[in-house]
């Protein structure tokens, strides 16, 4: 199947070589489709497909009777060890699945995390892909100030910034709103889901006649762990100038 032919290559590479890492997790893992959960289990997987970031990998056994799992044709190359699979919650599905049947996936299923409406980990919603247990964030007060400025504009400057330090990330500059020079924003429609922080909506930034898409962004309701960035706005470090306690920061 053409529109699967990712997963196909996935699979391939999975049943040969398995995954960059896996481990059990002790979270609740739920999945809702249709209004119903499609499965309900406290022996999934975090499975690193690539070094990045985890997906959740869950046992055949967890879907409930509300969910219908089937195995479709077998994928090319894997000897029967892995199957392309369809999942259903009444009238909606999806076959963006896979089902493995030996190694060290044996048992587990693979739904692609955006095709269920929503999933949780415990009672808490996640989004875009699972966290990984090795990262983390911390969200600092500090009064060392930081400017931000765009070929020879400034465009906030604040002395009491939140610094954001996520695992092998860059550092973020969150500002309050009244450190932003309105006049050169413009509401964008664009949006983003974090898995660590929430859904981000944006701005847009217009000098000298020149729109720049998506400059700025903000997260009007954060998850409970980046609370405090809760209106607060970040300027892409890649795109624009910033200063940090009068020091130009380097890309």
């Amino acid at each position: 199947m053409a529109s699967n032919s990712d997963l196909v290559k996935l699979a391939q590479k999975l049943t040969a070589d398995g995954p960059h890492k896996m481990q059990s997790t002790p979270r609740r893992v739920r999945g809702l489709l249709n209004g119903k959960y499609a499965f309900d289990t406290i022996n999934a997987y975090h499975v690193w497909e690539h070094p990045y970031y985890p997906q959740f990998y869950v046992p055949v056994s967890s879907f409930t009777p509300d969910a219908k799992i089937t195995k479709a044709s077998p994928v090319d190359g894997t000897n029967g060890a892995t199957h392309l699979g369809r999942l259903s919650v009444g009238d909606k599905s999806t076959e963006r699945v896979l089902m493995f049947s030996s190694g060290s996936l044996k048992d587990l299923v693979k739904v692609e995390f955006k095709e269920m409406d929503q999933w949780f980990e415990e009672d808490v919603p996640i989004y875009q892909h699972p966290k990984d247990p090795y990262k983390r964030i911390d969200i600092l007060n500090s009064t060392r100030p930081v400017k931000v400025a765009l070929d020879g504009v400034t465009l906030a400057e604040s002395p009491n910034p939140l610094f954001l330090l996520e695992t092998s990330l860059r550092t973020r500059y969150y500002l309050p709103p009244t450190s932003v020079k309105w006049e050169y924003l413009s509401k964008s429609d664009s949006e983003t889901y974090c898995p660590y922080k929430g859904r981000a909506n944006y701005y847009n930034v217009t000098i000298n006649g020149k729109e720049h898409k998506d400059l700025v962004w903000y997260y009007r309701y954060p998850t409970a762990e980046s609370a405090p960035v809760a209106g607060h706005l970040c300027f892409y470090n890649e795109k624009v100038n910033i200063w940090v306690d009068g020091v130009m920061e380097q890309i």
